[in-house]
């Protein structure tokens, strides 16, 4: 119900002055009664683009991205290598806590979704990890594990960015992964990202480990919002409405007829 308020409040219509006022956000415009359908279709067009424009995330399950192997795994790198700032499989990383924190190292052991060696957080693990991607993607996903032995809700939540713009965020559930706590985070948005960030629930766990990480893209069909799709709705009423006062205006303006 929320939602339709706010749609309502989004476009209005002053019967008196046929004026048509669209709230978008910060932006108002105002379309006076001279104004033509095709003008006033054309701006509430522009008006129903930029309410739908937002990405939004969603969580993605492993099934979603193409069949093999992981995108990035440490297998093969040296036991303590420094991750912080370092590039693995075109991705770079980054912990807003600096170095010293993160290091390809011996973790959880062999979980469903973590392997040994993973990225482990060895020093505070209450900072951000950030992933940089080699390009522009729909999908991603990486195996993780806590150092608990509980379910934990929210154990982590995962931010998407196309360069400074933030797409959203989704926050994962985690269960026992056989023995430690884990699970498989996957997202997916109707846009392109480049770059993740992972904070973790360290309220519930002293220490994370990150391993098969993936990214792809992917199609994923966007559904219009019920307020997008009852804009519209109020859009077409309103063009109605005016073509309504243009045609009693247009009579009442008609001069005698001359015999």
């Amino acid at each position: 119900m929320a939602q339709l308020d706010t749609c309502l409040q989004m476009s209005v219509l002053c019967a008196r002055c046929s004026t048509l006022i669209l709230n978008n956000g910060a932006t108002m415009k105002v379309l006076h009664k001279s104004t033509s359908s095709t003008g006033l279709f054309t701006a509430l067009a522009l008006a129903f683009a930029a309410t739908g424009a937002g990405a939004q995330v969603s969580s993605a399950a492993l099934s979603a991205f193409p069949a093999g192997p992981a995108n990035v795994t440490f297998t093969g790198l040296a036991d303590g290598t420094e991750l912080n700032g370092a590039t693995v499989g075109g991705v770079l990383f980054g912990y807003s806590l600096g170095n010293g924190m993160i290091l390809s190292t011996g973790g959880p052991g062999v979980s469903n979704n973590v392997s040994d060696p993973s990225l482990v957080s060895v020093g505070n693990p209450a900072g951000v990890l950030t992933l940089t991607l080699p390009g522009s993607y729909t999908l991603f996903g990486f195996g993780y594990a806590l150092l608990a032995a509980d379910n934990i809700a929210n154990a982590v939540s995962v931010t998407a960015f196309n360069g400074a713009t933030n797409l959203g965020s989704v926050s994962y559930n985690a269960g026992v992964d056989p023995i430690f706590t884990g699970g498989f985070a996957g997202l997916q948005s109707v846009s392109g990202f480049n770059r993740l960030q992972l904070t973790f629930n360290t309220t519930q766990a002293s220490a994370f480990a990150v391993d098969n990480i993936r990214f792809a893209n992917a199609s994923v069909s966007v559904v219009p919002e019920p307020s997008s799709l009852l804009l519209v709705a109020l859009g077409f009423g309103a063009i109605a409405v005016v073509g309504r006062w243009r045609v009693a205006s247009g009579t009442r303006n008609a001069g005698p007829a001359v015999g």
